[in-house]
């Protein structure tokens, strides 16, 4: 307590022109219009500095679930696309699908937890599993283009085959003319793949974008893959060499939609029996 009183008279004078100074400042701002409009109108300023300051961190924050729900709509928006582009009749004119139950696909938003883009096979692990409906087999796309296909999955994991990887190849074709081949990976640069299977007949030209086929059950039609980089004749196969930039940057990947086609297992079904050469009648 003497130890309070001391330091009180020790700087009784200070404290003394401190609360003089808040009794003259209320005096003014309450008797003066014109300073109290101005203190009220720093106040506010400095207010919305500290509430803008605020907003931003609790954004940052905030991000993981903007992106998941960014995610689910873009997955969404994508499914509402193919519907209405697989429903485009010979006039050109798109008849807008209303029932849900007649599209052939459906996308599943997941996020990236792991991924490698530097080993011969390379790998990318989701947070999504088969409670959420993802299987083998099933693709994976980015925003940007094709990432892989699902090889394994557990109960709420996924583990994806990356386009990245000597083991997997996806069938791909000329936007512009429809001619088709297959794409793979050699290995080398993460962002090259090479294109094969494409005889020296057919019109090239650097910048012509690669999409999918859409000869398999796992991609829809048109998806992007990549652009042709460069192309040259060489060796006694007749066909070209050609390097295409993929379209997807391996090393960003954050978010991607695993695609559930429904119609897989009738059309798999099919084809078994033919290439097992049963009679389809």
């Amino acid at each position: 307590m003497w130890s309070l009183f001391r330091y009180l008279y020790r700087h009784h004078v200070v404290i003394l022109f401190l609360f003089l100074e808040i009794i003259g400042f209320i005096l003014i701002f309450s008797y003066n219009s014109f300073q109290r409009a101005g203190f009220i109108n720093s106040s506010a300023y400095i207010t919305g500095k500290i509430y803008d300051r605020y907003s931003s961190i609790t954004d940052y924050f905030n991000l993981s679930i903007v992106n998941r729900q960014l995610s689910e709509e873009n997955a969404r928006l994508r499914e509402s696309l193919l519907a209405q582009a697989r429903n485009e009749d010979s006039t050109g004119t798109i008849q807008y699908i209303r029932n849900d139950s007649v599209r052939s696909f459906q996308f599943i938003p997941a996020r990236v937890i792991n991924n490698s883009v530097n080993r011969q096979h390379n790998f990318i692990t989701l947070n999504k599993g088969a409670r959420h409906g993802i299987r083998p087999d099933m693709g994976v796309l980015t925003p940007q283009g094709v990432a892989g296909v699902v090889s394994h999955v557990s109960d709420s994991y996924s583990v994806v085959i990356s386009m990245l990887n000597l083991r997997w190849n996806v069938s791909a074709k000329l936007k512009r003319n429809n001619y088709f081949g297959s794409l793979t990976w050699d290995g080398k640069d993460y962002r090259y793949a090479l294109l094969n299977e494409i005889p020296f007949h057919v019109d090239l030209m650097e910048g012509d974008t690669i999409v999918t086929s859409g000869f398999s059950s796992i991609f829809p039609e048109g998806m992007p893959l990549g652009i042709i980089e460069s192309y040259k004749k060489e060796g006694g196969d007749n066909f070209y060499q050609i390097r295409v930039r993929l379209s997807v940057d391996f090393k960003s990947v954050t978010y991607v939609e695993v695609i559930d086609n429904r119609k897989r297992p009738e059309i798999e079904a099919l084809e078994k029996l033919t290439n097992n050469g049963k009679d389809l009648d």
